[in-house]
């Protein structure tokens, strides 16, 4: 209601607006509960929605379309898996199940190795088809060239791909896709949702690299994942890479495994092995590469087990494996120098002496000459394989 100056009340309808605040309502963009600008919602009647199959770039692993998540401990080699899988789909080969590879381009974006001298040494060494493959080596703004940076750049990265979009995109590792606190949970959600729409537009499998929490032994499989509960939460497929104890005669060490699926069954896996190899044609580059030991059975929980009894065993096994293969991968390191190196790292000398046979790295005798006289002296190196 109501009154003029005359004392005459008007009524007006419940729903009735002015006209003036009717047409600046039209005008003034809706906010959400944070006050950022929301310009139109978008709804789509069920029944006006065809439904459809998952669709697979590997049948139950490599989803089209979604974001997917592999984790694992220090040493696992969670990138060089990644390059085997990259290198399959490049050159149309087998998945280790045995079932065929579909050609496909493929996109990787790392923010710990470089192209030139890590990975494509790895995919060289798995027999990747490079026509096939492209790595995000920065961006271009108004101030020139600058990093990649995946929390940012992903509405970016979207458009470059757009017209070429690859079946595979490797982030490495994912939580340099959250621009705030990797831990929070809506935070961790909103940071990833670009990699989840870009994934859903382009029709490609986003594959991001990640650890285990720390301490994460005994807890439910999705929990394993390093930061927020919303990395597992969010991703569609969550892969490990763990190490198993004393399964020599299995012919094993590790294993790559299914701990959660959205999209279908979890479990079940494949063992695997680390080896160095020596590049064809390549003089004195050396790389690592997955060697395949056949199909494993076992809920996630009972598979993950495996890898805590194998952290139980060994406490610092891991780091230290880790520490000795990044020192290494350049070339043969002083075995003194090692030594001291391992010792500032927190590794004793004797952790370090059991991992080296774990790993089948050699001790060889050097000699360089000073002057008259011969300088002798151990090095530690990687046995190199023919690949």
């Amino acid at each position: 209601m109501n009154a003029n100056k005359k004392g005459v009340v008007k009524m007006f309808p419940l729903n009735y607006t002015h006209p003036r605040k009717a047409k600046d309502r039209e005008t003034m963009p809706s906010h959400d509960e944070e006050n950022r600008p929301v310009s139109r919602v978008l709804l789509q009647q069920g029944d006006k929605i065809s439904i459809s199959p998952v669709r697979w770039l590997w049948p139950g692993w490599l989803a089209k379309g979604k974001l997917e998540i592999l984790a694992g401990p220090p040493g696992t080699g969670k990138t060089t898996i990644a390059m085997e899988l990259a290198a399959i789909l490049s050159r149309g080969g087998t998945w280790p199940d045995g079932t065929k590879a579909t050609p496909g381009k493929v996109v990787i974006w790392s923010g710990e190795d470089d192209p030139a001298d890590t990975l494509k040494p790895r995919l060289l060494a798995a027999k990747a088809n490079m026509r096939r493959i492209a790595f995000v080596t920065g961006a271009l703004d108004a101030d020139g060239h600058r990093s990649f940076d995946p929390a940012t750049d992903s509405q970016a990265l979207q458009e470059a791909l757009q017209g070429k979009p690859p079946a595979l995109l490797v982030i490495d590792p994912i939580v340099s896709a959250v621009s705030g606190d990797s831990h929070k949970n809506s935070e961790t959600r909103r940071s990833l949702q670009p990699l989840v729409d870009l994934a859903a537009r382009l029709d490609c499998c986003v594959v991001g690299i990640s650890h285990f929490a720390k301490g994460g032994a005994g807890r439910s499989p999705v929990d394993r994942v390093s930061g927020s509960l919303a990395f597992g939460a969010i991703a569609r497929v969550v892969m490990a890479a763990i190490k198993t104890p004393n399964n020599s005669r299995e012919g094993y060490s590790r294993v790559f495994c299914r701990m959660k699926s959205n999209l279908g069954e979890d479990g079940g896996g494949f063992g695997y092995e680390l080896e160095q190899v020596t590049l064809p044609r390549h003089k004195g580059i050396e790389a690592s590469r997955i060697q395949w030991k056949g199909q494993i059975k076992g809920e996630a929980h009972e598979l993950l087990a495996l890898g805590d009894t194998a952290e139980t065993t060994d406490d610092d096994a891991c780091d230290a494996e880790a520490f000795l293969l990044e020192e290494l991968k350049g070339g043969p390191v002083p075995a003194k120098e090692l030594q001291q190196a391992a010792r500032d790292a927190g590794i004793s000398w004797h952790k370090l002496k059991r991992t080296k046979r774990r790993l089948d790295v050699e001790s060889v005798l050097k000699s360089v000459k000073q002057g008259d006289k011969e300088k002798r002296f151990w090095v530690w190196q990687l046995k190199s394989k023919g690949a």
